[in-house]
């Protein structure tokens, strides 16, 4: 059986919320919308562990699409995706950061 291909570590746990729709983060035993928040795994192990909660929030219809996502850590302890797709998806769906969902977080 082929290994499971993994985005480099450290890695986060991206999904969307299955009623708002939003793009929320892996917690300690929940969800945020706040990237700030977002448990950071940092070895192997951590990474499973994200994998599985995600796997059973989505089987529990809490989450859709649940997937690890690399990042680098900035500023502050945020998270920052290495990948473009995902930097959009923090942002937020517009281009004005001052309106929406986006203007909540300072990042």
């Amino acid at each position: 059986m082929a290994a499971v291909k993994r985005p480099p570590l450290p890695v986060i746990l991206v999904a969307n919320d299955l009623l708002e729709g939003d793009v929320v983060y892996a917690v300690a035993g929940g969800w945020t919308r706040d990237p700030r928040q977002a448990l950071v795994a940092g070895d192997e192990a951590a990474a499973q562990a994200l994998e599985a909660f995600g796997a059973t929030e989505l089987r529990q219809c809490k989450v859709v699409d649940p997937y690890l996502v690399d990042v680098q850590v900035g500023e502050g302890g945020l998270p920052v995706p290495r990948h473009y797709r995902e930097v959009l998806r923090m942002h937020g769906p517009s281009v004005r950061r001052d309106l929406g969902k986006q203007a909540d977080f300072d990042y």
